[in-house]
């Protein structure tokens, strides 16, 4: 081979190194001109879920809701907080049962006795011929009037009878201290009555065996014919001299 062949070789794989050395830098990115993604393709960003849109609650720091819970309260929890306080009102309602409980001592009725009442006869001027008896409670519970009073009058073998026509609707209750009344009809007005008497003592029973009392008459005594009558006991003297 001679020699200007062997340069003309040597220039050849020279040139061929260089040009290859060229596209492998073309290759690499370098002097390569980007024209960008084609009109229409951009992609446009997801949008970040706001916590409205998702549910969720606000947890930045000082952050609040539009209700004015602070960061990190959910609605949840105050609605499970009212949830408490109703819970809370219905179980309240059980203390309504405390009204079936024990009552006061006072409010408690039991039948009014000699030993816990203090009675009084008087002798009125009207209606005629009429005492009145009066009974006050001087215990400390409220007590019931029951009935009418069994009057017997010195050493008579019976007791008279009540009149029906004044029997109340109800039951006399006494609270400590209240009085209640009754009217007798000694005798009759016109004179008419038979087997009449005076009597200077007065013994009055009261109704269910609750004791006997014995107030004081009048030192003259007072006049008892067959015409005698009690009344009912009764809430007011205006009842009870009624009759």
């Amino acid at each position: 081979m001679s020699a200007r062949t062997h340069r003309t070789r040597v220039f050849a794989a020279a040139a061929f190194a260089a040009a290859a050395l060229t596209l492998t830098a073309c290759s690499n990115g370098e002097g390569v001109h980007d024209e960008g993604a084609p009109a229409g393709s951009a992609s446009t960003p997801a949008p970040a879920s706001s916590p409205e849109a998702s549910g969720g609650t606000p947890t930045g720091a000082g952050q609040t809701d539009p209700a004015g819970w602070a960061s990190g309260d959910s609605i949840g929890g105050a609605a499970g907080s009212s949830g408490t306080t109703g819970a809370t009102g219905s179980s309240g309602s059980a203390g309504s049962s405390g009204s079936a409980g024990s009552k006061d001592p006072a409010s408690a009725s039991t039948p009014c006795s000699s030993t816990s009442t203090r009675m009084t006869a008087t002798e009125v001027s009207r209606p005629l011929n009429h005492l009145l008896l009066t009974v006050t409670n001087t215990g400390s519970k409220n007590c019931d009037l029951i009935g009418y009073p069994a009057v017997r009058f010195g050493e008579a073998q019976s007791v008279p009878p009540a009149f029906e026509d004044s029997k109340p609707q109800a039951v006399v209750t006494l609270a400590p201290g209240e009085s209640g009344y009754a009217g007798v009809l000694l005798s009759a007005a016109d004179g008419g009555g038979s087997n009449g008497y005076t009597a200077k003592s007065l013994a009055v029973f009261f109704n269910d065996g609750a004791g006997t009392a014995r107030p004081s008459l009048p030192a003259k005594g007072v006049y008892v014919d067959d015409s005698i009558g009690v009344s009912y006991w009764q809430s007011t003297m205006a009842d009870a001299l009624a009759w």
